[in-house]
């Protein structure tokens, strides 16, 4: 794991913890992972990915399957880079904003065993555990010896702990300090010597079994005790338990022989005794929170168990809200990317299976649509490059729009052209009259736009447009660090050259599109074409919307 002590231009200070399965990027656009207030920053400056055991820092950003640098360079230790494997205590400059980079600042990896549980003496309930979150009392057996004003005095530093631990939560928006709070609560409160918060990263399988837990914070009683952490084990027993039955656990295993008079021998033998609460809220469990006792001759009690019990509910609250922020900006970035390719429910089905961008393809009707600009070569020649780019941005933002509204999904832009399928990823009855509605308004929104582009010193534009029906193979075609959602085939290939033999403001379709039309165009027929590979000519229509 890795960390980010970020300080922007605007002086704001925070921290970025850093996951190995993400991507973070940084720049001065709101959709960034990293968002810095730095006029001179660009918009998508640069990012961090992880790979062969490290985070490695990129100045720039993907676009049309090539890193485009930033302007104003990134700066590691002093020295520009274009990228760079980041190690501990790394200074890093983007623009006027400074990152500092932690290496495996949590307390690195834990050790896990699968032994049994030794004696259980008392487990809390997942309903007990949910009226804490929800403000109701858990119970606390008072003694009722001589020392029950001593008592009610500690529940009362209890309460008072809890208090101030809420305010710091709730102003809190870092997990580094939200679980700095909650062991400092349970090691003034407690006799724990260890304690561990253990955070959850959710395999693609969704077994609760397959779960996987690292350590978010780890903190000792003393400075004896931290250099001997890497030798503990943490129960996957126990913690499978917890998290599993949204329970709980006070567990007894310590041993009071003689022989164990020393903490080595301790750590050797794994004398302890443990309690484990989950950090569960009404959607889930989120991981656990694992607190150790390594005196052989002492134990938690039940009002222990309560306590840390109480601070794990109060915690997992402020880590789902923290969890579901950074879902929604995950979102919000994934939704703004594809938005530009795919019809707003179709985005919403892909926000809600993730597992549908796997790679991989199947077969399936379609109908693909090409559509591209007559003349273009020769209008490239006598204009600017900028005024060219300008028009085209015009033209595809319309054209677009006209696709996404008919239910289409844009495949890609193909310099002057654009393919489109109708079917995919989700099929209807209805694609192939969609297909013909969204190429008859293509045309007829093209004559409304030749108009504005006349007045703004543009030429006319004229287009031609070829639509077939047929078996693709559709889905994700390329690598796991670059992919697009596309159609090949068969199919493909004759759209493509019913395109090419359309003249501007034609629309020609093949014969097999024109049987799968459900409503009723004015078709006229044409000569049959000859295409290369098959031995049948194709019969050819034209639609008539004018």
């Amino acid at each position: 794991m890795g960390r980010l002590k970020v300080t922007d231009a605007s002086g704001r200070e925070w921290e970025q913890e850093l996951l190995p399965h993400l991507v973070y990027t940084i720049g001065r656009s709101p959709s960034n992972q990293i968002v810095l207030r730095d006029p001179r920053t660009s918009r998508h400056h640069a990012q961090i990915r992880y790979g062969n055991g490290c985070f490695t820092l990129i100045d720039g950003y993907e676009a049309a399957g090539e890193v485009r640098r930033s302007v104003n360079r990134v700066f590691v230790n002093g020295e520009a880079i274009a990228e760079k494997q980041l190690t501990d205590g790394d200074e890093i400059l983007v623009g006027a904003s400074k990152l500092i980079f932690e290496k495996d600042f949590r307390s690195g990896k834990l050790n896990f065993d699968d032994r049994p549980l030794g004696r259980t003496q008392l487990l809390l309930s997942s309903d007990a555990l949910m009226q804490s979150v929800k403000g109701k009392k858990i119970a606390l057996e008072l003694q009722t010896d001589t020392s029950e004003i001593e008592d009610l005095r500690r529940k009362a530093k209890i309460l008072e702990l809890l208090y101030e631990m809420s305010k710091t939560l709730t102003g809190a928006f870092d997990l580094q300090t939200i679980f700095a709070k909650a062991t400092d609560v349970i090691f003034e409160a407690t006799p724990a010597d260890r304690v561990v918060a253990l955070l959850k990263v959710n395999n693609v399988s969704g077994s609760e079994q397959n779960d996987e837990l690292y350590p978010i914070a780890t903190k000792t009683r003393s400075s004896e005790l931290s250099g001997l952490t890497g030798k503990l084990t943490i129960s996957r027993t126990i913690t499978h338990k917890v998290m599993s039955e949204g329970l709980a656990l006070l567990s007894q295993d310590a041993r009071t022989d003689a022989e164990f008079s020393g903490v080595d021998s301790i750590v050797t033998q794994g004398v302890r005794s443990t309690i484990c609460a989950p950090l569960m809220t009404e959607s889930g469990v989120h991981g656990a929170i694992y607190a150790d006792r390594l005196d052989p001759f002492a134990a938690f009690t039940a009002d222990d168990l309560a306590l840390i019990s109480a601070v794990t509910a109060n915690t997992a609250v402020v880590v789902e809200t923290i969890r579901a922020h950074e879902r929604l900006a995950r979102e919000q970035v994934a939704r703004a990317n594809y938005s530009r390719f795919l019809p707003p429910y179709v985005v919403q089905q892909l926000l809600e299976k993730p597992e549908s961008f796997a790679l991989g393809g199947t077969n399936q009707i379609v109908t693909v649509l090409f559509a591209d600009i007559r003349g273009f070569t020769r209008l490239s020649e006598r204009e600017k490059p900028e005024k060219i780019l300008q028009l085209l941005n015009r033209y595809f933002s319309e054209m677009t729009e006209l696709i996404f509204m008919h239910g289409g999904t844009l495949d890609k832009y193909i310099g002057d052209g654009l393919m489109a399928l109708f079917g995919a990823p989700t099929a209807s009855p209805q694609d192939a009259t969609n297909s013909v509605r969204t190429a008859i308004a293509m045309q007829r929104r093209l004559q409304e736009l030749n108009i504005e582009l006349k007045a703004d010193g543009f030429e006319e534009l004229g287009i031609g447009i070829g639509l077939h029906t047929g078996e693709a193979i559709v889905g994700y075609i390329g690598c796991e660090k670059r992919s697009e959602y596309t159609a090949i085939g068969d199919t493909v290939n004759l759209a493509a050259r019913l395109e090419a033999n359309a003249l501007a403001g034609q629309i020609l379709m093949s014969g097999v599109t024109a049987a799968a039309l459900r409503d009723s165009f004015s078709l006229v027929p044409r000569d049959s074409i000859t295409v290369r590979n098959r031995v049948q000519t194709v019969p050819l229509f034209e639609v008539q919307w004018k």
